[in-house]
């Protein structure tokens, strides 16, 4: 085969599938241009989930004859100053993206320069179109100070790419989650985002420096419970400077969707960034939960690289290490200050209960190492069931005031619930409600069974269990949320999982699209007994709930829920995710570590854990 040059058109839509890849990705790269152009107010318009118009208006510095020509050439770029990729102040700069909007669309920019010293309009408006990669001269245009840019009938040019978009719906969140990421990362610019004829988003700019603001802000869009529950996180080390608001640990997730990370004023989706944020709440946090934050990274441009993609959410940094410390250091400073201090000496203390003599003795020969024990809270809780939401219950780590729970009779046959009361009958709700272990009877032939007999409950969370030849420690809301997951299966094989009413439905604020997404699934979650239905704008009423699952969190449930559907997007099918949902639901009907059990409840808590697989 002979070598050939492509032409330019093909050199266009080959760049527009790399830069261009939804309506989202043109969204990301216009607003881009117009605060990089100085604009203290963006108004974005779509329809039809963008693919049938998307249109940006900004107030910024506008563009002249000159610019306007050139604008819509490959590789044509203002922002860079000189040739050091090392030297970039600016979100965009590799002169990619109108060209290759240009060259799948009905591009239309219209433009009029501003005088930077006295911020007027300097010359008249002038209008470009460019439809298909085909450019049209310039004509005169009225338009105030500032730039619109319309694009009109995307990947009309290449509809092969249109069979890969997605529901309006999905397009739509796409689209909203963008400008979200790009309002967060530039308070001092306003924006209004408007879905059809309904303006979704307006927020109004806040003044540099004025941290308040942007917590209210940051609270518009990551709800007003992060506003209530954030830390403010402020550190720095030499030339590198972190800023921002970390929620607690008790306001936490199911996916780190609420996880939002800055670079330069870059919204970044980057690995090492979201590691370090793990590694920081991995104390205090279960497994399968994430915790919602705010972080902003400064550093000079020569110490990070953000020339590793096209589409610019990807950076490198020079000295990973550093950048990876600063943040662990930070964030658990602030997590300290705030009196969840993980303590070191919880399990020294309670080892000093085993032995007379008050001070642990080495672990004897004939001792069973922990990974060969019949179970455990770690083996019985490990898998699709393991998380928990609130009442963590561990030494020195988070344990919430109690509330009322109900507990289930641990046998097959037993389906009401009933409720559950501490030693002697106590409401482990009552205030003064003690914390202490107390001892259980003890049936030398329960010892036989493979999870032997309950002696104990410590910190109203873990259950101390022996057998024959050795003692296993239990933790008790993995073991029963195990335990609900594995019933819930069960009910769904052999029918439809039955639901219990609401004496008052329970109604769960939430954004309009997390809303409506559920909203759409809700024949599907009434086959695992949850029944819900829109109640206005970004609000659902929840009507009833499992039967199995007693008394729950409801609110909890449904905001996991909401993210899980969020993460998974229009390919959600309930068959395939069945799992994930019913471990969701498990988790939040589940015992909550810091209730306090009686015998009789730990020891039937067993017996059910020894049939469940």
């Amino acid at each position: 085969m002979t070598v050939r040059q492509l032409t330019k058109d093909m050199v266009n839509r080959i760049a527009a599938g790399e830069v261009i890849e939804r309506p989202a990705s043109v969204v990301k790269e216009l607003v881009e241009n117009a605060i990089d152009a100085g604009a203290g107010q963006v108004d974005i318009t779509t329809r039809a989930g963008g693919l049938s118009l998307i249109r940006i208006i900004d107030d910024g510095l506008g563009m002249d004859a000159h610019d306007l020509e050139l604008c819509v050439e490959r590789h044509a770029t203002s922002k860079l100053q000189g040739d050091d990729l090392l030297a970039i102040r600016t979100l965009g700069f590799r002169g990619e993206a109108l060209p290759s909007i240009g060259a799948v669309a009905r591009l239309k920019i219209t433009s009029r320069a501003t005088d930077a010293q006295n911020n007027r309009a300097a010359s008249e408006a002038l209008e470009l179109e460019v439809n298909g990669g085909v450019k049209s001269p310039l004509r005169p245009a009225a338009h105030n100070k500032g730039t619109q840019v319309e694009v009109a009938d995307l990947f009309f040019a290449t509809p092969a790419r249109l069979k890969f978009m997605k529901s309006e719906r999905a397009e739509n969140m796409a689209i909203a989650d963008v400008v979200k990421r790009l309002a967060m990362a530039h308070p001092e610019v306003g924006f209004t985002l408007t879905v059809g004829e309904r303006t979704s988003l307006r927020l109004a700019k806040i003044m540099p420096g004025d941290s308040e603001g942007l917590l209210q802000r940051l609270g518009r869009i990551m709800g007003a419970e992060f506003m209530a529950d954030a830390l403010a996180v402020k550190a720095g080390r030499e030339d590198m400077r972190l800023t921002g608001f970390a929620g607690l640990p008790t306001l936490n997730r199911a996916n780190g969707l609420m996880q939002f990370l800055f670079v330069n004023g870059r919204p970044v989706r980057d690995k090492l960034l979201a590691g370090a944020v793990r590694g920081a709440y991995g104390d205090f946090l279960p497994h399968g939960r994430h915790p919602l934050l705010a972080l902003f990274l400064k550093l000079p441009g020569a110490k990070v690289d953000v020339n590793v993609h096209p589409a610019k959410t990807e950076v490198r940094f020079r000295d990973a290490g550093r950048v990876r410390g600063l943040i662990v250091s930070a964030l658990r400073q602030v997590l300290e200050e705030a009196g969840h201090r993980a303590s070191a000496a919880g399990g020294d203390d309670s080892l000093r209960h085993f032995h007379p003599g008050g001070a642990p003795s080495p672990c004897s020969s004939t001792m069973p190492p922990a990974s060969a024990s019949p179970a455990g809270g770690s083996g019985y809780g490990q898998g699709q069931g393991q998380g928990q939401s609130q009442g963590y219950g561990r030494a020195g780590r988070y344990a919430p005031p109690p509330s009322p729970v109900w507990l289930r009779q641990m046998s097959d046959q037993a389906q009401a619930p009933l409720p559950m009361s501490g030693e002697n009958g106590a409401d482990p709700a009552a205030p003064g409600a003690s914390a202490a272990a107390y001892e259980a009877p003890l049936d030398p032939e329960s010892l036989r069974y493979p999870l032997g007999a309950a002696r104990a409950q410590l910190h109203e969370n873990y259950i101390l269990t022996q057998t024959e030849d050795s003692i296993i420690i239990v933790d008790q809301h993995a073991a029963h949320e195990r335990i609900v997951y594995e019933k819930m299966k069960r009910a769904l094989d052999e029918k439809r999982i039955n639901s219990q009413g609401l004496l008052i439905p329970e109604i769960v604020e939430l954004d309009m699209e997390r809303a409506q997404l559920l909203a759409d699934k809700s024949d599907d979650f009434a086959r695992l007994g949850l029944s819900l239905e829109l109640f206005g704008d970004g609000a659902v009423m929840v009507r009833e709930t499992p039967a199995m699952l007693g008394q729950c969190d409801v609110k909890g449930l449904v905001r996991d829920l909401a993210d899980n559907l969020a993460q998974s997007g229009e390919a959600f099918d309930l068959r395939e995710k069945l799992q994930s949902v019913c471990a969701t639901m498990a988790c939040h009907g589940s015992v909550r570590s810091g209730r306090r059990l009686k015998p009789e409840e730990m020891n039937a808590l067993l017996r059910e854990m020894e049939r469940t697989p």
